[in-house]
């Protein structure tokens, strides 16, 4: 089903450069082969390739293989004077940021396509269905713009594309790595093609702006038997039930409501047959907050809740808690500094979404949790030409234009946090 969105409005591109419009061709020719070619988390080894040839052909300096298949690219501007006026702080007292980092993730899922157009996938069962192949082609015409143009500032970038952002998640192993050293890295921006949000927006907050990403597993060990005798059972599955049901009051009587949380069970198998009462059953969910002061409080909740009620029916369990990723929080500095840059592009009636938070997850959060940076939405969605569809869906695909437009807000960004005098 199609999401619902206002209808979008011509897009005026008159304060995109026209050197950035004119590199819409190549830009849409990269999207179109990287969405033709997914690879799934730790696996980007064609993307990989099709990076670091383009690099290479650039004359960027460049490394690979960090976190498996992740790189990170290295600009140098050739500006002189004072490096960088930050995130708006001219105060002598200050000290001055002279390395701008900006991530894009090269991920695709398994998902089977079902779109028919020239590009669609050719790896089967794998596809580019939340916009990560337009982010690492945003980044690249990003990269080559500003190397073709390092007199129009002074300071470094640092591109980082990080694998495995849907899962496991690339972005905690490449800080491990020390992608965000040597230069240090003073602050950092990345954006998310948004079909949530109509072309020609911009969704930027300050603080939370996703949430954080949990996951849960249980087991209920009951005792199986007949259907019709049931006294001499531990139904697994009326255990099960139970559980799901006060798992839900969690989030109603323990969770301040102002605070926003998810507690949802996504899966639940038992039984093999309709006159067998199943000895076990198998439940799995995520948990979803903004919050960071509800970090650890979710997984003794939810094991307390399971555990007193197999003690009343005599049942046991097996539980396993994964925290994911933590809440993607932007620095207020960097989100103002974002959004003074965004209004200098975006000109549409919607322009500047401030309230665009979503229950989703992102890895980004861990590079926002080392330096300070802000995480942004770039609203792809066109519903006049059919490309609405909600992130995830086999027929997701956005507006192209979109990739001119986050080129032209990246490299506005990086001449304002690394601006000459």
């Amino acid at each position: 089903m199609i999401s619902t969105l206002p209808n979008s409005t011509s897009v005026d591109l008159s304060r995109v450069r026209l050197s950035i419009r004119s590199l819409q061709p190549q830009l849409v020719e990269w999207r179109r082969h990287l969405h033709q070619k997914p690879e799934l988390g730790f696996q980007e080894k064609l993307t990989n390739e099709f990076i670091v040839q383009k690099l290479q052909e650039w004359g960027i300096e460049h490394q690979t293989g960090i976190a498996q298949t992740g790189i990170v690219a290295i600009i140098e501007g050739q500006g002189t004077g004072d490096k960088g006026l930050g995130i708006g702080d001219k105060s002598s007292q200050s000290p001055i940021p002279k390395v701008l980092a900006i991530r894009a993730d090269m991920d695709a899922l398994p998902i089977q396509e079902l779109n028919e157009v020239p590009y669609r996938s050719q790896h089967d069962g794998i596809m580019h269905a939340c916009g990560h192949d337009g982010h690492t082609t945003i980044a690249l015409g990003t990269a080559y713009y500003l190397h073709k143009h390092r007199e129009s500032f002074a300071g470094t970038v640092k591109m980082i594309f990080q694998p495995a952002e849907e899962s496991p998640g690339g972005a905690k192993p490449m800080i491990d790595a020390g992608v965000l050293k040597n230069p240090n890295v003073d602050a950092i921006i990345g954006l998310h093609l948004w079909n949530n949000l109509p072309l020609g927006t911009v969704g930027v907050r300050a603080g939370a702006l996703m949430a954080a990403t949990e996951i849960f597993q249980c087991t209920i060990l009951g005792k199986g038997g007949h259907g019709a005798m049931p006294h001499q059972t531990v139904d697994s599955v009326v255990v099960a039930a139970q559980i799901v049901n006060a798992l839900q009051t969690i989030v109603a009587r323990n969770v301040n409501p102002i605070d926003s949380a998810v507690v949802t069970v996504g899966e639940l198998h038992a039984g093999t047959k309709w006159n067998v009462i199943a000895d076990t059953a198998k439940m799995s969910g995520t948990v979803r907050y903004f919050n960071p002061a509800f970090e650890g409080f979710f997984k003794q909740r939810i094991e307390q809740i399971i555990a007193g009620i197999c003690q009343s029916h005599g049942a046991s369990y097996d539980f396993e808690y994964y925290p994911h990723y933590p809440p993607t929080i932007n620095d207020a500095g960097m989100a103002e500094f974002v959004r003074s840059v965004a209004e200098q592009v975006i000109e549409t009636p919607a322009g500047i979404v401030p309230e665009c938070q979503t229950m989703g997850g992102e890895d980004m959060s861990f590079f926002l949790r080392e330096v300070p940076g802000c995480y942004f939405f770039l609203g792809s969605a066109n519903p006049e030409k059919g490309l609405a569809y909600p992130h995830h869906h086999p027929r997701f695909d956005f507006d192209e234009t979109a990739l001119l437009m986050g080129v032209e807000i990246f490299v506005r960004c990086v001449e304002k946090f690394l601006s000459l005098p």
